[in-house]
């Protein structure tokens, strides 16, 4: 089997790092070496215990860019933009030093559509990666031309969630 293929989950429904966290535990179970980083994400704040799991499976497990501007006004969307930019050149290097199978790369196409990298450097990145490393990135918003350079691509549409009727989001389903 060949890997080295680009995925894209994007859209406004639940189910796109539910999405690559599945290909992340398929692809440790068949033997592949897999990372998985989240931007974006607060995990001591928020749990999203998933890290947990697939690091106790083998999965190296990164956390960059911890939090979001938008939805906490103390952080500083200059700093999240350097730890983006950070993130993306310590990927570049480890890339280089070692051989990996499957690298996910949650929410990073917020970091995109909401100007913390440019999306020319995103498919630099892309373009520069080793042709065997498949490439999963998740989040809302995807571009025409992120869309152009994927072979796989899910747009996840709400077609219906309990949060339009009130509920709360659930620990262990929706974080």
């Amino acid at each position: 089997m060949s890997l080295g293929l680009i995925h894209i989950y994007t859209g406004n429904g639940k189910g796109k790092t539910t999405s690559s966290v599945g290909l992340a535990t398929r692809a440790i179970g068949s033997g592949h070496s897999v990372t998985y980083v989240s931007f974006h994400k607060r995990p001591e704040k928020f749990g999203y215990h998933e890290m947990g799991v697939l690091s106790a499976a083998g999965v190296r497990v990164l956390n960059r860019a911890k939090g979001h501007p938008h939805l906490d006004k103390s952080i500083d969307p200059s700093t999240v933009s350097k730890e983006v930019y950070d993130a993306l050149d310590e990927l570049e290097a480890l890339l280089a030093s070692e051989h990996i199978d499957l690298l996910i790369m949650d929410e990073i196409i917020i970091s995109v559509r909401d100007s913390y990298i440019t999306e020319q450097r995103l498919l630099d990145f892309i373009d520069r990666k080793p042709s065997k490393t498949e490439l999963v990135m998740t989040g809302r918003g995807a571009s025409a031309e992120l869309i152009a350079r994927a072979d796989y691509v899910s747009s996840i549409t709400a077609v219906k969630h309990p949060y339009n009727s009130g509920q709360c989001s659930r620990k262990g389903i929706e974080f």
